[in-house]
């Protein structure tokens, strides 16, 4: 039996790469799996998907940077499964350009949906792991954040604030309540880059990920294992990227 198999897990970012993965692969292991993202016509498919297997999902309209949404999502999975054990934080966007152009809008979706919208879904289940006296936080950071290049300034900063703000939490959290998971992940065959508005920056970062990219279901996969850990064991920080990336 499965670790996962009493599992209550809210994903954010849901409807496509690391999230779709993530959500398939934790339903497949016996968890019950509570999907938001924006794309509702994605998120009916792949809960249909994982009831057909014999999982069990439940999906809700998400935009972390709307903080009752993430407190709908996680009232969703408590009032649906009784508990939420773990939030996967994966909503995420990228937006790459030298500083100096001053893409000032596009600073500012990055800061609230990578950084504000991680907020909003600590600040959603950390009253609910408390009170229920258990909780994981499990957030989808960046090998941009370890590794900073340039036009990558702004995305790389809103994931190493992510990345400290989870180290913080954690270092307040040693009562064994609360356990979090920083996952990092490299070059990964997403839909991440599609949505560059530079055609040329667009093709090269798409080029890369299609000569390099490693399938999202690794990165389930660390997640699952972050997760499957004894309630004594914390996984702080995983890097999850191919082999060949430089």
């Amino acid at each position: 039996m499965s670790r996962l198999d009493s599992k209550v897990v809210a994903i954010t970012g849901a409807s496509s790469g690391i999230g779709a993965a993530t959500a398939l692969e934790l339903a497949a292991r016996g968890a019950a799996v509570v999907l938001g993202a924006r794309r509702t016509d994605r998120l009916h498919s792949l809960v249909a998907r994982i009831r057909a297997e014999g999982g069990r999902a439940e999906m809700l309209e998400v935009d972390v940077t709307k903080r009752a949404d993430l407190e709908q999502l996680v009232a969703l999975a408590v009032n649906r499964f009784g508990r939420l054990d773990v939030l996967v934080g994966n909503a995420g966007v990228a937006r790459t350009a030298p500083m100096a152009d001053l893409d000032v809008d596009d600073w500012d979706v990055m800061i609230d949906v990578n950084l504000r919208g991680v907020l909003h879904g600590i600040a959603a289940a950390l009253p609910v792991f408390r009170n229920q006296g258990h909780g994981h936080l499990i957030t989808t950071v960046s090998t941009s954040g370890l590794k900073t290049v340039p036009t990558q300034a702004v995305y790389a900063g809103t994931k190493n604030a992510v990345r400290t703000l989870l180290e913080a939490l954690r270092q307040e959290s040693t009562d064994g309540v609360l356990r979090t998971t920083s996952i990092s992940p490299g070059f990964v065959r997403t839909e991440l880059v599609d949505y560059i508005d530079d055609p040329e920056q667009r093709e090269q970062a798409q080029h890369a990920m299609a000569a390099l990219g490693i399938s999202p279901d690794a990165v389930a996969r660390a997640i699952a294992f972050a997760i499957e850990q004894p309630d004594d064991v914390e996984i702080g920080d995983m890097t999850i990227r191919p082999a060949r990336q430089g």
